[in-house]
């Protein structure tokens, strides 16, 4: 396994288990029945945390379709260098520091995580045409 599919490992992982928290906190504030219940508009809103890691979540999910192409395609054309593997780790450091500070509210450290996350993506995507 190259090391650029390890953080992408550890990338879908962390995507994949996001869902826990706020489910936990949808299930205490409506009950099993209601957690597992259609959507509707008169649902008790759950905790503001919780709504905020959804949307972490969701962000996170739309961008690692991105990532998990670009770390794929350098798999598939067998290049890798000290910048794909730097832009891979930075990647999964930046999305764990984004889902934390969106949870807790944070705006500016919330964009600043982001924004080193689409920075290792541009990294990634120079590195498919071999300019890094």
């Amino acid at each position: 396994m190259t090391r650029e599919l390890f953080w992408l490992t550890l990338t879908a992982m962390l995507t994949g288990v996001m869902w826990l928290p706020y489910i936990l906190n949808r299930v205490q504030v409506r009950g099993l029945s209601g957690a597992m219940a259609n959507p509707s508009r008169t649902d008790k809103p759950q905790a503001p945390w919780a709504t905020r890691m959804m949307f972490a979540h969701e962000n996170a999910a739309e961008n690692l379709v991105v990532f998990a192409t670009l770390v794929l395609i350098l798999n598939t054309i067998d290049y890798s260098n000290q910048w794909t593997v730097l832009a891979a780790a930075s990647y999964f450091w930046a999305r764990l520091v984004h889902a934390i500070v969106y949870t807790l509210g944070i705006p500016v450290a919330r964009t600043l995580a982001f924004v080193v996350g689409f920075a290792a993506q541009v990294v990634l995507a120079l590195a498919v045409f071999q300019i890094v």
